[in-house]
């Protein structure tokens, strides 16, 4: 793959830091965002991209980071929106105020800033744009009202989205993971080697990307073979 211009959101921890690390050490230029200035700077320090501190969810903050984009790199070949965080909860017991920062996150964080990104793929006529969503978003489960529907959610914004931009040039996919050890959801200490690990779905994403660009995956979910089996 040619040299890109990456934006990717929640890039300090998890997959989004694995996908900064790989674009980097593959030669690409990258802006990052996320919300914990420590990480961010670690991140930063380790790989040479540029770091932003903000929050997708506030519009002011996604303004910053396109402006950053612009002035650090000169526009974006391609965005990853993987920003996004859970509040699980059962049907009876749900904090509806909880679910709405939810989805101000996971799907109205993720529209604004490709909204403002997309503009500049238009003009140049070429651009990817990767949504991160989640085979939560595939089969509903308990305690996945706020989380599972909010991926839902990005799944048919993706179709949206690439029957508007295909005839301009620009692929955009969704990709599923299943569970990935990082320490999403605030769970710790997931050692167990055969389940997923970021740096398996940022070579996914990245193999995606290096695909002839009339090549275009709409959809696919990223499995452990093996989860359950304990080395």
């Amino acid at each position: 793959m040619q040299t890109k211009r990456f934006l990717i959101t929640g890039g300090s921890q998890g997959i989004g830091a694995a996908l900064v690390k790989l674009a980097r050490a593959a030669g690409h230029q990258v802006v990052f965002t996320g919300r914990k200035e420590p990480l961010i700077k670690q991140v930063a320090a380790e790989t040479g991209a540029h770091g932003i501190h903000a929050d997708v969810s506030i519009g002011q903050d996604n303004a910053k980071t396109v402006d950053a984009c612009s002035h650090h790199m000169g526009g974006v070949d391609v965005l990853i929106n993987n920003a996004g965080f859970a509040y699980r909860a059962e049907i009876g017991a749900l904090d509806v105020d909880a679910m709405k920062r939810v989805f101000d996150t996971n799907v109205f964080g993720l529209v604004d800033i490709t909204n403002r990104i997309v503009p500049l793929m238009k003009a140049q006529k070429d651009g990817d744009v990767v949504n991160i969503a989640s085979t939560s978003g595939m089969k509903g489960g308990p305690g996945g009202t706020a989380y599972g529907s909010s991926k839902w959610a990005v799944r048919g914004i993706t179709q949206a989205w690439q029957a508007e931009l295909r005839p301009h040039g620009i692929r955009v996919t969704c990709v599923c993971p299943s569970e990935v050890q990082t320490n999403f959801d605030g769970k710790t200490g997931r050692n167990n080697p055969n389940k997923l690990f970021g740096e398996d779905l940022a070579k996914t994403i990245l193999a995606l990307l290096d695909m002839p660009h009339r090549v275009m995956l709409p959809e696919f979910a990223v499995f452990a073979t093996n989860p359950w089996k304990e080395d």
